[in-house]
Parts: C-alpha cells; sequence; structure tokens
C-alpha cells in the first residue's frame, strides 16, 4: 500500500468545478464565531460538490486569515453569499420550492441516521448555529424538520465544523446513492 500523489487524485481545476454539477443543497451559516469553523464547512462543501453557501448575522466573510487557513483556496471554488438577518433571508424562502432542516436538539427532532432521501423537487437547506447558542429560537417555526445527531459521550454538541461534516456527508450519500 502506499499514499496517492497528488496528481493521481484527478481533482478538478477551480474553473472547471465551478462549471461541475452539485448536489441541490444550500448550506446557511448563522452566527458562527469561528472563522476556522467556516473555513472547514466551506473544505467540506467543496469535497463533496454542495452547491452553495450562505453566510449570515456575525458569520465572518471571505477574505479572512482564519477561513483561508482552514479552507485551503475552497473559498474559492464553492459560491458564497452573505446576507444580515437569517429571518429576513429565510422568511424569503419559497416554502412550496424548498425542504428547510435546522440542526438542532428539539422536542421533534429526526435523528441523522433515520433520514431519508429528501425530496430532490424541492431545494434543499441545511442551517447550521452558533457554536454555543445553536440556533435562534425564531428560526425554528421556519424549519421543514430538526436534524439532530445523536450521541453517547458527556458533551451536549458536536463542533458545527464536525457536525456540518457529519450531515453534509450523510445528505451526499442518500442523494448520490437515490436511498
Amino acid at each position: 500500500m502506499r499514499k496517492l500523489k497528488l496528481e493521481e487524485l484527478n481533482r478538478l481545476d477551480v474553473e472547471t468545478y465551478k462549471q461541475a454539477a452539485k448536489l441541490p443543497i444550500t448550506v446557511v451559516l448563522d452566527n458562527i464565531r469561528s472563522a476556522f469553523n467556516v473555513g472547514s464547512i466551506f473544505r467540506t462543501c467543496d469535497g463533496l460538490g454542495i452547491s452553495n453557501i450562505v453566510l449570515t448575522g456575525i458569520t465572518a466573510r471571505p477574505p479572512h486569515k482564519e477561513i483561508n487557513k482552514a479552507a485551503i483556496g475552497a473559498t474559492e471554488s464553492v459560491a458564497w453569499s452573505y446576507e444580515k438577518d437569517i429571518l429576513e433571508y429565510i422568511s424569503q424562502i419559497d416554502k412550496s420550492a424548498a425542504t428547510i432542516y435546522g440542526v438542532e436538539q428539539t422536542d421533534s427532532s429526526v435523528m441523522l441516521s433515520d433520514m431519508e432521501l429528501p425530496s430532490l423537487d424541492k431545494k434543499i437547506y441545511l442551517i447550521f448555529g452558533n457554536e454555543v447558542e445553536g440556533l435562534n429560537d425564531a428560526v425554528l417555526p421556519h424549519l421543514t424538520q430538526a436534524i439532530e445527531i445523536q450521541q453517547y459521550g458527556t458533551k451536549h454538541s458536536f463542533n458545527v465544523a464536525v457536525c456540518a461534516g457529519m450531515v453534509l456527508w450523510h445528505f451526499s450519500g442518500l442523494i448520490r446513492n437515490g436511498s
């Protein structure tokens, strides 16, 4: 066994990647405090072929030294935009043409492991909240469903970048495998 060299990985260049088909998922990051977390999520979105990212509230925006350090160039390949107010942003989404998931522990969350293939006739939004507070309570009524990742330890939550990685990988598999 040997590690593959970078040129053996056959990755797309940035311009080809921008033109390639993406998964119909918009990642919404609301009030993420750590620019390193933001950069990590950009890198995950690039790796999984996610359509775009919307940054809201206090979430740091590129160009930013800490985002760039974690993203390693993914801010150039992943489409992104900024919206100041998440409530204003999500209130403008056509709910009949969208499924809006929030990643949060609620009294009616569905465990990520139990998630089934969402309707691909609708745009998929995945909202991730602040590292300490989670999703803003005012966001909850706008959700189609809350998603929770089952945990087995003593901590109350996963790091938001790790959480995004798990959720996006799971959704990517559901969509790409059609199940």
